[in-house]
Order: structure tokens, then C-alpha cells, then sequence
């Protein structure tokens, strides 16, 4: 049976303001949709990409919307709060802490996986902090709904419709059972905090089980984020970027000199276009210690705080790619320099 819930408050004051902003171009009324209408919609599409009819009604029987979900994708701390403070509450001595000690336990393994991707064990450690505080919480969201919500609410339904049609396929094929596949509000699942998609392309089964378990399994969490980044263009033993001093007067000339990119997702459009390291240094700019910056042959990007600003370098384009914002991929780089 399926089910056609009414439209929720949220949904309704949504389709309200989009009236009001274009009522003076438009006369014509945006239809209202129906989720149960919409839903229907979605199962047929399953079913044309192979997905059991057995799945889909385990899976799309029952549910509705749930407005939270849409209030908590509009007040994401990475959007919401500036990059010095994100930097503050995400680096604090107790989570630095944690990542040295998670480091030290997991060593051996983390250097195995090591010498099996090419990709820094400290980088693994940190993402893997940041993502589920070192495994702890990985969320207790329905998977099923959270994506269902987001693929019917306006503003990404493209790409939250496709993630819901691959989480359809992740219990189809049976990686994990239905009433295990919970996360984040935005479908995120497992220690590594995959997409459904993500874990189609990257999650690894590296303890040999016969099953990529990036919900239990810390070898194939690690070589999971390792197989990821790897696959984004990470190159082993290149740094991700550095924390740098501006002055003023430097700061000027490259407002003037140096314009942001104009594509590519929000974090990659907050960023300058890239700049020889020498060409940086020879306008002044200087390590946040006060000390020279190296000049290798490497070119490099400026993001910007309100305090402190960061030059970062092809490595970092790959913890974008992880997730579109310089609060998180700032935030791993430094707590992984934190861990050595």
C-alpha cells in the first residue's frame, strides 16, 4: 500500500514563497505536488533500473517526508558559520587529542592500507574524526526517508533522487540490511559518512569478508576514505596546503591581481585561481609563523578567512571532491598536520 500523505507545512510554505517571489513575472500558480504521486513515480523508475520489486516495496512502503530533514539541509554549519569559527569548534584539544590516540592504536593497519593506496594515515584518521567522531556516530537517520525528503523537496531533487535510487540498489544487493541502513539527515551513511553513490564507487572490502562493511569494519572504513581520495586525485607525500600571514597591502594587490574561479562547486568559487608558489611569496605572502614561504614547483590557490588564510595546493582539490567546502577540507587538512 502506498501512501499519500498531505503536503507538509514546510513543503506548502515553500511552494508559498516561490509564488510570492515570481507573482510579479508570472501570474500562473506553481502546481502543488503530491508525495504520494511523486513516490509512485519514484517506484516505477526503480523497477526500469533493476531494482527487485521485492526492494522496493520493503523500502518505499510507508513513508512521508519529514520537514526536519529540509530544515537541517538549510542550516549546515559549513554554510552557516564562518571558516575561523567552524576552525575553532572542530580543532578543539579534545578532538586533536583523539586523533593521536586513534592514530597510535590503529598504526599497523593504518600502514598497511598505506602501502596498498598511497594515501597518508593521518589523512584517514583525520577525515575519519571529522566525518563520525573516530566511529562513534554515524547517524540515526532512516537512509531510505532522509533521501526520499530531499529528492522531493525542490532545491537538489536531481541529485537526492539519484543517491535514493543507489541507496535502492546498496539493499538490493544486499550490503546491509534495511533497518541497519541509517545516517545523516542528507543520506550520508557508514564511519566514512559515504553517499550512497560513493559507496557504489568506493568502498573497499579490504579484510577479505566478502563484504565492504564501512558501518563495523575499520580496515575497510580506512580503506574505504584511502580508495575515495585516491580515486579524487590525491598524490602521496604532496602537502594539502599551508596556513599563511597577509598583510594588508598584500592582500590588495591580490583582490586586484588575483581573481576567484567562476566554476565549479561553492568552496572551489570561494577560492583564487592558482599561482606559482614562488609568485606568492614574491608579493609577501609568508607562512602563518611568520618564516618564508618554500617556493617548490607547485602552484597553489589562496582561501581566505576573516583571520587567518590558508594557500592550498592540488592535494586539497581531492578533499573537496569528499566534501564541497573549505570549513571541512581546512579543518582535515590541519588536524591531520595536528596528528604527526
Amino acid at each position: 500500500m502506498t501512501f499519500r500523505p498531505a503536503l507538509s507545512p514546510l513543503v506548502l510554505a515553500l511552494a508559498m514563497a516561490a509564488l510570492a517571489t515570481g507573482a510579479a513575472q508570472e501570474p500562473t500558480p506553481t502546481p502543488v505536488r503530491d508525495f504520494g504521486v511523486w513516490l509512485e513515480g519514484v517506484r516505477v523508475e526503480a523497477l526500469e533500473r533493476g531494482v527487485s520489486q521485492a526492494t522496493i516495496n520493503l523500502a518505499l512502503s510507508d513513508i512521508e517526508p519529514e520537514p526536519v530533514v529540509v530544515v537541517q539541509d538549510r542550516a549546515q554549519p559549513e554554510q552557516v558559520q564562518t571558516l575561523d569559527d567552524y576552525l575553532r569548534r572542530r580543532l578543539s584539544t579534545r578532538t586533536v587529542a583523539s586523533a593521536r590516540t586513534m592514530y597510535t592504536r590503529h598504526r599497523s593497519l593504518l600502514t598497511r592500507i598505506d602501502a596498498a593506496y598511497g594515501f597518508s594515515p593521518a589523512m584517514m584518521v583525520a577525515v575519519w574524526g571529522l566525518e563520525s567522531n573516530f566511529g562513534r556516530f554515524t547517524g540515526t537517520r532512516p537512509i531510505i526517508t532522509a533521501l526520499a525528503t530531499l529528492a522531493f523537496d525542490p532545491r537538489r531533487s536531481t541529485l537526492f533522487r539519484t543517491e535514493l535510487f543507489h541507496a535502492l540498489t546498496i539493499l538490493d544487493q544486499g550490503h546491509i540490511p534495511l533497518e541497519e541502513l541509517k545516517g545523516s539527515w542528507a543520506g550520508a551513511m557508514g564511519q566514512p559518512q559515504f553517499m550512497p553513490s560513493s559507496y557504489l564507487k568506493h568502498a573497499v572490502d579490504f579484510d577479505g569478508d566478502g563484504r565492504a562493511d564501512i558501518w563495523k569494519t575499520e580496515a575497510d572504513v580506512f580503506a574505504s576514505i584511502a580508495n575515495y581520495l585516491k580515486a579524487a586525485g590525491w598524490v602521496d607525500g604532496e602537502r594539502w596546503g599551508r596556513a599563511v600571514r597577509i598583510s594588508r597591502t598584500v592582500m590588495d594587490r591580490i583582490e586586484r591581481e588575483v581573481p576567484v574561479r567562476t566554476s565549479g562547486c561553492r568552496a572551489v568559487r570561494e577560492m583564487t585561481e592558482s599561482r606559482p608558489l614562488a609568485q606568492w611569496a614574491q608579493w609577501g605572502v609568508v607562512l602563518a609563523t611568520g618564516n618564508p614561504l618554500p617556493t617548490a614547483d607547485m602552484d597553489a590557490s589562496l582561501v581566505r578567512g576573516a583571520q587567518q588564510h590558508y594557500l592550498v595546493y592540488r592535494n586539497y582539490h581531492a578533499l573537496i571532491d569528499y566534501n564541497c567546502s573549505n570549513s571541512y577540507a581546512i579543518s582535515a587538512g590541519m588536524l591531520a598536520d595536528k596528528i604527526w
